[in-house]
């Protein structure tokens, strides 16, 4: 089905889902309570890239196909940089490597008890290797990864089909 569709829907397709999977991680935080940790923010940054990246190369490709694939390149290799920082995060969910200081509750000592009472009142500690929710053992983290997997496929899969057409 995929095939059939030209440059322009195919990348309309692209954002559809890109869309799709950043809605419903907000909507995780928003209507579940589920609580991002700083990695699962960082994981949301290639969204937020290829989102803008994908509605230039929507507006060009009637224009000028030069300009839609270089967009389309560019947005599959955000999604692969995505793809990895979702496989890291779950190595460390799954406890395949250690995850960084900064996430899960590390950081600077207290100077004093009251120090440490404002800073446990002032913030919530998120950590990055115990997954917020998981199914069919697979975190939202592992979920991400296979997203940002097959966005990056069915970009660059958009581009070997236009080369097929020429």
């Amino acid at each position: 089905m995929i095939a059939r569709l030209d440059l322009r829907a195919r990348i309309g397709l692209v954002f559809a889902l890109a869309a799709l999977v950043i809605g419903a991680a907000l909507a995780s935080e928003i209507f579940a309570g589920l609580t991002p940790c700083a990695l699962c923010l960082k994981q949301r940054v290639p969204y937020y890239l290829a989102l803008p990246l994908l509605g230039l190369a929507y507006f060009y490709a009637p224009f000028g196909k030069l300009a839609s694939r270089g967009l389309l390149v560019t947005v599959g290799v955000v999604f692969l940089s995505g793809a990895g920082l979702g496989v890291y995060h779950a190595g460390i969910e799954y406890g395949f490597w250690a995850g960084p200081a900064t996430c899960g509750g590390g950081g600077a000592m207290a100077s004093s008890p009251q120090a440490l009472l404002l800073a446990l009142e002032s913030q919530s500690l998120v950590r990055c290797d115990a997954p917020a929710w998981s199914l069919f053992g697979i975190s939202l983290a592992g979920y991400n990864a296979l997203a940002s997997l097959g966005l990056a496929a069915i970009a660059f899969g958009t581009l070997r089909h236009e080369e097929d057409k020429t």
